[in-house]
């Protein structure tokens, strides 16, 4: 029988388990994909815990993921566009891509570029979606100095590219392990931890244009600190903070669409934009893929594939 990953209550990794379950029938509308890549997201660990419950309450039995990549296998009556053994990447609001079997909107799914691996299209929605707005809202371009925190991490490592490839100078706090890899990709590396705003202020030449925080843990005050006006500033997990000080906190939502995946995924397609994928395991390790995902020290993306 398919599985799928579930949990009945709020808690750690231990709340989660991988269940047998009928397999799903499409409706109007829908399609139903065989999974062949899920990404995981630090979001969904934050939904699991519990910690997001006034805005996204759990109904339990829960399922989890929205990032996906697979084969349909069958179409609900009114779909256009896709037909069973079409590959496709896409996502899904259920919280279900945890899973062998994931019915889909078909609005939700595009087609996937021949050069575009697996693990990238089922890992790219959720990170790529946030860079995408997080970019936009600060809006670099030739002559800006913009600073990426946690830019090495699932979404700070889109970001960066996305960033310079608006022509801006990018700065990237990271940890030295990662410094090798953002030069690669023409972005100043800059460590982050104590005195990294004096560091910060060297590699950028004294002025800041722009800041995008994926980290939190005080990097809005840090923006602030170094002179970057608020309506350029976007944190994507410090809400407190940007309440604080009037900064933007555009994130998946404000890039969640068909049309931001095709894109990305043409850019992967045409080797301009790198996914990085840290590591993969397979469905019935979600918990020692989520052990790792909370560590906060991944390069990119972890991803499931059942």
């Amino acid at each position: 029988m398919p599985r799928a990953v579930r949990f009945d209550e709020y808690g750690g990794i231990d709340v989660l388990r991988v269940d047998e379950v009928e397999r799903p029938s499409p409706g109007p509308g829908q399609v139903l994909v065989e999974v062949r890549a899920a990404g995981i997201n630090p979001g969904e660990a934050s939904v699991r815990e519990g910690r997001l419950h006034d805005y996204f309450p759990a109904t339990f039995p829960s399922g989890q993921g929205s990032d996906l990549a697979g084969v349909v296998a069958e179409t609900g009556p009114g779909v256009g566009g896709f037909a069973a053994g079409d590959e496709v990447l896409g996502f899904t609001e259920q919280r279900a891509s945890h899973a062998d079997f994931v019915l889909v909107e078909a609005g939700d799914l595009v087609l996937r570029p021949p050069g575009v691996p697996w693990e990238v299209a089922g890992s790219l929605f959720v990170v790529g979606a946030t860079a995408y707005a997080a970019v936009r809202a600060v809006a670099p371009g030739p002559g800006d100095t913009v600073v990426v925190s946690g830019a090495a991490g699932g979404v700070g490592s889109l970001a960066v590219q996305l960033a310079r490839h608006t022509g801006a100078t990018v700065v990237g706090l990271a940890s030295e392990a990662n410094h090798a890899w953002l030069t690669d990709h023409g972005v100043i590396p800059v460590t982050y931890g104590e005195g990294v705003a004096d560091r910060v202020r060297a590699a950028s030449g004294g002025t800041v244009d722009a800041f995008i925080d994926t980290f939190g843990s005080g990097y809005v005050d840090l923006a602030v600190d170094l002179g970057v006006a608020p309506d350029r500033i976007d944190t994507i997990i410090d809400f407190a903070a940007a309440g604080k000080y009037g900064t933007k906190t555009d994130g998946n939502a404000s890039g969640a669409d068909s049309d931001v995946l095709a894109e990305l995924a043409g850019l992967i397609d045409q080797g301009t934009l790198e996914v990085p994928i840290a590591r993969t395991y397979p469905l019935d390790q979600v918990r020692e893929a989520f052990r790792e995902l909370e560590r906060r020290h991944t390069r990119g993306k972890i991803v499931l594939r059942p």
